[in-house]
């Protein structure tokens, strides 16, 4: 199966520019070059605008550096050195796209916690999927909200995917491996195991997540092939906490950023990247199932600096 997801060139380029909400550009340079306090301003617009404090000190070391160096002496030359910073950072290796196996189906574990947008996210994926021509089964392995799993349900019998539902009050792992079998005597391309939202501080729960992970890799091998964990856009620096404590229980490939549609700052997608290594994927952009996106690193750093 080719490689899902592929960067498409009519892909919107003016939603980050609805939502990224920093306006490096307007710092204050003086004749010379930036003064400290004018780096004292660019850190605080950083953090205000969810960059996260190792990204901000990155930032602005490197402004400081280029002004001792003399490159800083407008605010033109300002912004490039930025814009080749974040640029840098959101692209240390490239792996923008969702892989996908070798052979047989293709496996992306979601997880997160409660009310980001986590089982919307995973039909707004499995519309995308099947829209790019790929057979999906999406398998729910909340077992105790049966109003989510219905919802997905309808969801997964509008969109055309398979659907596979377990007992309620049941074992999730067991909905995991049930569906990995299903789907590799169908011949599904991709299988969505859908997670309970859950607490990071609830450890009962992430000892279950755990399980799901370790049945999942012991069903097909190279699965998860995605691990994805979906993020609320709008909680700024909670988001960080929470990849931090997910990535203590299972070992997450990507970010979905749920609600960027709404007052969401932007610098959250370089604050993930910096201190996690675990790039942004796909972001929401509205309610309807269409309204998920592939990140796209220039549009990003484009509107960052207003261009």
């Amino acid at each position: 199966m080719a490689r899902l997801l592929k960067k498409k060139p009519e892909r919107k380029k003016g939603l980050w520019k609805r939502v990224v909400d920093l306006a490096l550009t307007d710092v204050r340079v003086v004749a010379g070059g930036i003064d400290g306090a004018s780096l004292e301003e660019l850190e605080e617009r950083l953090l205000a605008a969810d960059f996260g404090v190792p990204a901000t000190m990155r930032l602005t070391d490197r402004a400081e550096e280029a002004l001792r160096r003399g490159k800083a002496r407008g605010s033109d030359a300002l912004a490039d050195t930025l814009r080749t910073e974040i640029a840098e950072i959101l692209r240390v290796d490239e792996r923008i796209e969702l892989a996908a196996a070798e052979s047989g189906p293709t496996v992306y574990l979601v997880v997160g916690v409660n009310g980001v947008g986590k089982t919307t996210s995973v039909a707004k994926l499995a519309h995308l999927l099947v829209r790019e021509g790929n057979s999906v089964m999406v398998a729910a392995a909340d077992t105790f909200r049966a109003g989510a799993v219905a919802q997905l349900e309808t969801w997964a019998e509008r969109i055309g995917a398979d659907f596979l539902r377990g007992q309620q009050g049941g074992d999730p792992a067991a909905v995991a491996w049930d569906a990995l079998e299903a789907a590799e005597a169908r011949g599904t391309d991709v299988v969505l195991v859908d997670t309970a939202g859950r607490l990071h501080t609830n450890r009962g729960l992430m000892e279950e997540l755990r399980k799901i992970d370790r049945v999942v890799r012991r069903r097909i091998e190279g699965a998860p092939h995605e691990t994805l964990m979906v993020l609320d856009a709008t909680v700024g620096q909670n988001a960080v906490r929470q990849v931090e404590a997910f990535s203590k229980t299972v070992e997450l490939s990507g970010i979905v950023l749920a609600k960027m549609d709404s007052s969401a700052r932007g610098g959250i997608v370089v604050a993930l990247r910096e201190e996690f290594g675990v790039p942004v994927k796909l972001v929401g952009t509205g309610e309807g199932l269409e309204d998920l996106e592939t990140f796209d690193v220039d549009a990003f750093v484009d509107a960052v600096f207003g261009r």
